[in-house]
C-alpha cells in the first residue's frame, strides 16, 4: 500500500474510491501526567506525551491503511493528520486521505 500526502502519484492514473480514515484515542497513566506537569513548571519536551502522540498517529494510519485495503484500493493520497484534545491526558489522532485503484 502506497500511502502519500500529495494528491497524485507521478505516473499512475488514479481512479478515485473514497475517503478513508482512522483514528484512536491514545492517553498516559497518571504518573506520568504527574511528571508532565513537572516538566509543564521548568519547561522542555514532554517525552512521554511525545511518545503517546507518535504511538497515536502510527495506530491511525494503520487503521486508514486496512479501511483502504478493504475497498481493494492500491494507495491512499492526500493524507491529512489532525488531533483534538478529549480530556486532560487523552488525545484524539485522526488520519484521513482518498483511497484510489492504479488504472
Amino acid at each position: 500500500m502506497i500511502l502519500v500526502n500529495t494528491p497524485t502519484i507521478a505516473g499512475k492514473n488514479l481512479i478515485h474510491l473514497g475517503l478513508v480514515t482512522g483514528n484512536t484515542v491514545q492517553s498516559k497513566n497518571a504518573f506520568k501526567d504527574i511528571g508532565a506537569g513537572f516538566r509543564n513548571l521548568v519547561g522542555g519536551e514532554v517525552v512521554s506525551y511525545t511518545k503517546m502522540l507518535a504511538e497515536a498517529r502510527e495506530v491511525a494510519l494503520r487503521r486508514m491503511s486496512e479501511q483502504a485495503q478493504a475497498m481493494g484500493a492500491d494507495a491512499v493520497v492526500n493524507i491529512r493528520f489532525s488531533s483534538a484534545s478529549i480530556m486532560d491526558g487523552a488525545a484524539e489522532i485522526l488520519a484521513s486521505g482518498t483511497a484510489v485503484k492504479f488504472g
